[in-house]
């Protein structure tokens, strides 16, 4: 794998602009964070506090300055309005793997962004050298595991109990695509 992960690259698709993701992107995460809607499925609840949604867009740009991640702000072609953030995470450059990720707000659910932006980093993460890629949605998730169906991934297993949230324990699904 030659790419300095440290610097990732802008990606385009036919209506959305994957910018690496900088520490102003928080203004626009938070939002999405603090939707108890778009935050159902995430490991931890809706986040009301702007300055924990500062720092933890502040540790993705640190993971990425690192080289561990690759973090992107998805705006539209059309307006360059904000639509949600994707990501390679989990980077194993021994392994040639990575984990994706998602979140959209609201406003954009629907209308294929998510797809359409997933399939890029699908395309990018082969063209650097990833040979697999690996997704965990918690379970009812049927938006999410839909559109990993739609990529080619394959649902690997079940993490039971694996995420503590709010007190209680939620199972996960594993999906996995070989490239």
């Amino acid at each position: 794998m030659n790419i300095d992960f440290r610097r990732p690259p802008i990606l385009e698709t036919e209506r959305l602009r994957l910018q690496p993701l900088v520490a102003s992107d928080a203004g626009h995460m938070f939002p999405l964070m603090g939707d108890p809607e778009v935050m159902a499925y995430w490991d931890v609840s809706e986040i009301d506090d702007p300055d924990l949604v500062n720092e933890i867009i502040a540790a993705q740009v640190q993971a990425m300055a690192a080289g561990r991640a690759l973090h992107w702000a998805m705006r539209r072609l059309a307006d360059d309005t904000f639509v949600g953030a994707c990501d390679l995470s989990e980077i194993d450059r021994w392994h040639r793997r990575a984990e994706v990720g998602f979140m959209l707000g609201r406003e954009a659910w629907g209308q294929g962004y998510a797809l359409e932006a997933m399939r890029t980093i699908v395309a990018f993460a082969a063209s650097v050298g990833l040979r697999r890629l690996t997704a965990r949605t918690h379970l009812g998730n049927r938006r999410s595991e839909t559109l990993l169906a739609k990529l080619g991934f394959e649902e690997e297993g079940l993490l039971r109990g694996h995420i503590l949230r709010d007190g209680k324990r939620r199972d996960c699904h594993v999906f996995g695509l070989l490239l």
